[in-house]
């Protein structure tokens, strides 16, 4: 095969994303040669009229391009990351536990990435939350629980593909018993193989049977597994277990590859040259580096590969394979289908009342909710997570203040906390507001000295409600737009 039908195959195989909120003109003339998909992000969307419009014209260029997105409708989103998410998110979902509930709120989000143009969803998160510590996955997760992850990992795939939008589960084999970050370095997950059976690989074996299109690699090290390469680089992994023993068919979509888990180690293009040999279908970029010289150095590492022989031509030629039948699944699901009304301007009502059913209260309401008065709002801001991206705001500061007016808000981080956080409340009623209490010192000992204070504060924790603390105690299982109206309404005495 000669270098520009390599280079044609090497193209199908990427996955970039761009910056900008109509497609550059790089990406327009990589389509024509080949390009088969592209991934967008929260820089790419300003509303659903020119997310539909931007995807218009990218059909414009190649009809049968794969748009993916990374919407988990839950803390980490894309279509709705300036105002967060109108849905739940997956730890929601599971403290609920109701399949039914998951797979309509799938079948939801699913409808709306439909009209907006998006064909592949790089969801859901199918880790099983082990370690309670993890930074990055926590309540990304439907829970702790692998049997509880696996029926909700199917309904929520079987609730998005419904819709003739291809899931993804992520991040094979498990990213849940981790203490790093794999955006920063390569997590090792010490678990023998019996546990991997029984726990991380369980969602996994639920998503295939449920016929999830797509699993995106996780950049970890699972010695059991593989005591040599991460997950993504791995032929036992993708291969002999992903492949062979689990039996999933449909295309294989590496975690972001700039991600310094494997790009720190292996380099940016080794790694993906690697992936394709490993197994990969599809190599995911863009997060960070987002622009035609990223994805040419890929694409041109790809065929250097394939042409020093370090890169089968059939690994490469079956790899574009999958994406084009991936490509053909998503039209054909396309086919024939109405035209989805736009969403509500407060977004999902489906969405909302899934984030009520998650409220869990503990310790004394009776006598002490709804409050009755306008409140003093106190929120502790933990550091950023990349995941979940730092445009997207959360806390419920404003929409208690939309129920409760003259509600105030102050937010503090670690740099920045007062001795004495309760300063401001004086005799009104007192809200202290927590994400992941027990992942942070600093906030368990602010939290601390706010209590002593005030002991009749009310908690709520946005995050994963790993340490009930106070009288009174709400935890929303997330800190989306719908996770705080829900928890808001509850200290309002509104529903």
């Amino acid at each position: 095969m000669n270098e520009r039908n390599l280079a044609g195959l090497a193209a199908t195989v990427l996955q970039p994303g761009f910056v900008g909120t109509t497609p550059p003109d790089w990406v327009c003339r990589w389509l024509a040669d080949g390009l088969g998909a592209v991934v967008l992000f929260a820089r790419n969307v300003v509303d659903p009229e020119q997310v539909a419009a931007l995807t218009a014209a990218l059909r414009a260029e190649r009809p049968d391009v794969l748009v993916a997105i990374d919407e988990e409708a839950g803390d980490v989103t894309r279509i709705e990351s300036g105002r967060g998410s109108s849905r739940p998110g997956n730890l929601a979902l599971g403290a609920v536990d109701d399949p039914a509930l998951t797979e309509e709120v799938a079948r939801d989000l699913g409808v709306e990435l439909a009209a907006l143009g998006v064909t592949l969803n790089y969801a859901p998160d199918a880790d099983v939350n082990i370690n309670p510590a993890n930074p990055v996955i926590g309540v990304r997760s439907f829970g702790a629980d692998p049997q509880l992850v696996a029926r909700h990992t199917a309904a929520w795939v079987r609730g998005l593909q419904s819709a003739g939008v291809a899931a993804c589960a992520k991040h094979f084999p498990g990213h849940g018993d981790t203490r790093v970050d794999s955006h920063h370095d390569l997590p090792r997950i010490e678990a023998s193989r019996g546990r991997l059976d029984a726990g991380e690989l369980v969602p996994f074996r639920a998503a295939v049977a449920a016929g999830v299109q797509a699993v995106m690699t996780g950049h970890l090290l699972v010695p059991a597994l593989d005591p040599d390469l991460p997950a993504t680089l791995s032929r036992r992994i993708l291969g002999d277990l992903l492949r062979d023993e689990l039996g999933f068919s449909g295309v294989v979509v590496t975690d972001a590859v700039e991600m310094r888990a494997v790009a720190d180690r292996y380099g940016f293009a080794s790694a993906a040259v690697r992936a394709l040999v490993a197994g990969a279908d599809a190599i995911c970029v863009g997060g960070e580096r987002a622009d035609e010289a990223a994805a040419r150095y890929l694409r041109d590492a790809i065929v250097a590969a394939v042409l020093a022989g370090e890169l089968p031509e059939e690994r490469l030629t079956e790899a574009a394979k999958r994406v084009g039948q991936l490509a053909e699944w998503s039209t054909a699901a396309r086919a024939g289908r109405p035209v989805p009304a736009p969403r509500p301007a407060d977004g999902s009502p489906i969405g909302l009342t899934a984030a009520r059913r998650a409220v869990r209260v503990s310790g004394e309401p009776a006598g002490r909710l709804p409050l009755t008065a306008a409140a003093h709002v106190v929120e502790f801001a933990p550091p950023h997570n990349i995941a979940i991206g730092a445009e997207t705001p959360w806390g419920i500061g404003e929409p208690l203040t939309d129920l409760l007016p003259g509600t105030t808000t102050v937010r503090f981080t670690e740099a920045d906390l007062p001795a004495d956080p309760t300063n401001g409340a004086a005799d009104r009623p007192l809200v202290l507001v927590v994400r992941d209490l027990h992942r942070h010192d600093w906030m368990r000992a602010a939290l601390g000295r706010a209590l002593a204070v005030r002991p009749d504060a009310v908690v709520v924790e946005l995050g994963v409600p790993e340490l009930v603390t106070g009288r009174l105690h709400l935890a929303t299982h997330g800190a989306t737009r719908a996770a705080a109206r829900a928890a808001a309404e509850l200290l309002a005495g509104v529903r």
